[in-house]
């Protein structure tokens, strides 16, 4: 089954799909005929116009030749609104926007920090302030759309979430000991839910000292995707051979994991040594 996000009616990504499908028909073109004026298929420009894909500048610049600006829509500006959206970097937008809503399935090691999805507002709030140069309202803005990103989780088919974590990220403090209370007894809860999986690895592993990522299995036959952390950037990418290298190392990292009942009992054990 294929799962629609929520989307914002006002946001410019939804608004480049409504102007794109509106202008489309109005030239009696197909999506097909689209497509082979930007280069790419008839399922990219379905994705654009349900606003499941963002557009890339050429995207844009494109679709302006192609409508010469009718009735004053200019792709080219909406591509610009889109691009200057506050909330996180533009290469994890990608992930974020079109990637994560449609997922079936998302799977994550994280050797650090409790995954972003899993997070809560105090505990990413005080990870966002500790940015170098990060200014109040840059803080804010990043928390609010970590919020927005969570809404995945309570959808009415939300995708399957499948964690591993160092037993590390239960004891590092982020925040103080009342925001690791609260941020472990959200994990507590958060496990009772059919569709979450949170599993601690063994402090013996090693496979998952290089760093952190996510792998997406999308529906209707399309490629896994990849995202994979760095201090400076991240990476997202369906391209085969990284695919195949992050799921190897995830099946590495997960022969060290503990059953789920012992990993609950591993995090109450933690939650009650933050007091």
């Amino acid at each position: 089954m294929h799962i629609v996000p929520s989307l914002d009616p006002g946001s410019p990504r939804v608004r480049f799909g409504a102007e794109l499908r509106r202008l489309r028909e109005a030239a009696q073109l197909s999506q097909a005929a689209v497509a082979a004026r930007l280069g790419c298929t008839q399922t990219q420009v379905s994705r654009l116009e349900k606003a499941t894909r963002t557009p890339s500048r050429s995207d844009a610049e494109r679709l302006d030749r192609l409508f010469h600006t009718a009735d004053g829509v200019s792709f080219t500006r909406l591509y610009q609104r889109i691009v200057a959206q506050p909330g996180g970097p533009v290469w994890f937008r990608s992930w974020v926007e079109e990637i994560e809503p449609t997922a079936r399935v998302l799977r994550s090691w994280d050797p650090l920090l409790i995954p972003g999805l899993l997070q809560t507002e105090a505990y990413a709030r005080h990870l966002f302030s500790q940015a170098p140069q990060i200014t109040l309202d840059e803080v804010e803005e990043r928390v609010q759309a970590r919020i927005q990103r969570k809404r995945i989780l309570d959808r009415d088919t939300p995708p399957l979430i499948l964690v591993l974590i160092d037993p590390g990220v239960l004891r590092r403090k982020v925040g103080g000991a009342a925001v690791m209370r609260d941020q472990l007894d959200h994990l507590l809860e958060i496990t009772r839910r059919p569709t979450v999986y949170i599993q601690v690895v063994d402090s013996d592993c090693l496979a998952g000292l290089l760093g952190a990522f996510m792998i997406a299995e999308l529906p209707d036959g399309q490629p896994d995707a990849v995202h994979v952390d760095s201090s400076a950037t991240g990476q997202v990418t369906t391209e085969d051979d990284t695919v195949r290298a992050i799921w190897k190392r995830y099946e590495a990292i997960r022969r060290w994991a503990y059953p789920e009942p012992v990993s609950t009992k591993m995090i109450e054990e933690a939650r009650r040594e933050w007091t």
